[in-house]
């Protein structure tokens, strides 16, 4: 049934079910495009009507996904200019209760709050206002460009923080109790925010869900890459003459542009290849000061309760179904071991110590889930040792029936049990339709007490080494991955723990 509420901005109309609200397309800030292309999120209008707020709106411009991965992570794409608002669900007759604001993932280039999988009843249900956001994403959300604002992507989460600030109460929500969380591209930038100092202020506690604070680029890189991309479009590389390229264009360009990265011999693409994203986060100076991950060792956000964690398989999710596994042999695990800085056999040895008897494929995988996701939480855990926020780390251990069980715990497939949303079909491929209701129980359970209390139920990493683990059972272990941690020569970490 239809339900209605008051927000500074206007009287909105929204959905009501088995007593939660739900409200769609809210304006956090006015549609980047026309006079506003390229420039930072400018404020939102008022209305005087009531506005409609019963659908997801217009989604951010991006291209469309490879095959492959809309038929495991579907995308949805609403076409419509006014795509920078927020999806609000909230209890009945709620006050003051702690917010969750959620940011999504797709790499910084694909994805949107309207994802099934991020419907929020369940954490309405158990007593947290839940937002999902949309973003600016690739070329228009962080293509760098001389006079117009870097990071623009991310100044759209934090215009939608300030949103959250100025209007959750009127929907249920304590806006000192905020947490802002993400999963992929989504937790990287949770992450970056913590670095940023327009941020500071606007959340309490942060959940990171594979990523961490290791992708950013510097100026002189993302110059390079958008340097590239307006050669291949043949304009200038400025804001007005990329605003005249037709979309369907400007797509082409940024997919011709990511099918060729891989084999381009410019060294000037080495900091793109080992961040394995095109656009991301540009450390400025301004708006970002440094790399997320120093930013934390200097003590930014050191006062902010953060759980961040990884699944055990992560890079399975882009070698096994893409069938890139198939082509990955001993010599190609050697070469990424050596390329990473470890030593190929001292490396192999640590992990058939820990009973991993793989084939040299999922060994791979293994190799780039540690390096690309364990390694960076691991790192953001230890440089917020000394501060007085807590940190927690988390592993979600349950494998994946589905690809002859060779997917694993693989990368996004904990989303729908953190959002305990099992019975929502995006993802099931990856999960199966057997996918048990006791885990997402759990983990769904750890996040709303960490929203809620700042403890998700066990120790934080920096007194323990605990790492809360989320399979079969829910359980405990202490940093099961240290023994593999030792063979990295950039990944020596305090030896005295």
């Amino acid at each position: 049934m239809d339900v209605e509420a008051v927000i500074p901005q206007g009287r909105i109309r929204g959905r009501r079910a088995a007593g939660v609200r739900s409200f769609f397309a809210i304006p956090y800030a006015a549609p980047p495009y026309g006079a506003h292309r390229f420039r930072a999120p400018q404020p939102p209008a008022r209305w005087s009507d009531i506005r409609d707020c019963t659908t997801y709106g217009p989604t951010a411009l991006k291209p469309p996904q490879p095959d492959v991965f809309e038929e495991l992570l579907p995308d949805p794409d609403i076409a419509g200019e006014d795509c920078l608002t927020v999806n609000v669900w909230t209890p009945d007759d709620a006050t003051d209760l702690p917010v969750l604001v959620w940011v999504h993932g797709g790499g910084y280039l694909t994805g949107s709050g309207a994802v099934p999988i991020y419907d929020g009843t369940a954490f309405a249900r158990d007593g947290v206002v839940c937002v999902t956001l949309n973003y600016r994403l690739g070329v228009d959300g962080f293509a760098q460009l001389p006079n117009r604002p870097p990071n623009r992507g991310l100044l759209d989460v934090i215009a939608a923080l300030e949103w959250v600030r100025e209007n959750i109460a009127a929907l249920g929500g304590d806006p000192t109790r905020v947490t802002l969380a993400g999963q992929s591209a989504g937790a990287m930038a949770v992450t970056t925010l913590l670095s940023m100092p327009r941020a500071q202020g606007l959340f309490v506690r942060v959940i990171a869900e594979s990523g961490a604070g290791n992708h950013a680029l510097t100026v002189h890189t993302a110059e390079h890459v958008t340097a590239a991309l307006c050669r291949d479009l043949q304009v200038a590389p400025e804001a007005d003459a990329l605003a005249a390229v037709p979309m369907a264009a400007l797509m082409a360009a940024v997919d011709a542009l990511i099918a060729r990265l891989p084999t381009d011999p410019d060294p000037r693409w080495d900091e793109v290849r080992q961040k394995a994203m095109v656009f991301q986060p540009v450390i400025d100076g301004s708006t970002l000061p440094a790399l997320p991950i120093e930013g934390l060792q200097a003590g930014v956000g050191a006062d902010l309760d953060l759980l961040t964690g990884t699944n055990t398989d992560e890079f399975t999710l882009w070698a096994v179904p893409t069938g890139l596994a198939d082509a990955l042999d001993d010599d190609a695990l050697a070469g990424l071991l050596a390329a990473l800085g470890a030593d190929p056999p001292t490396a192999i040895e640590a992990y058939a110590a820990e009973g991993i008897g793989k084939s040299a494929a999922l060994l791979y995988c293994d190799v780039m889930t540690d390096s690309a996701f364990w390694l960076p939480a691991i790192r953001a855990a230890e440089a917020r040792s000394a501060g007085p926020g807590r940190t927690f780390i988390y592993e979600f251990t349950w494998p994946s029936p589905l690809y002859d069980g060779r997917l694993g715990a693989t990368h996004a497939l904990e989303v729908a049990f953190a959002f305990d949303n099992l019975s929502v079909d995006w993802a099931r491929p990856l999960r199966g339709a057997h996918a048990p209701q006791s885990l997402a129980d759990d983990l769904h359970g750890a996040f709303v007490a960490f929203i809620r209390d700042g403890d998700p139920g066990w120790s934080p990493y920096a007194q323990t080494r605990e790492v809360g683990t989320f399979g079969a059972v829910r359980g405990v272990s202490i940093d099961p991955r240290a023994r593999r941690r030792q063979t990295w020569a950039h990944g020596s970490l305090d030896a005295k723990r």
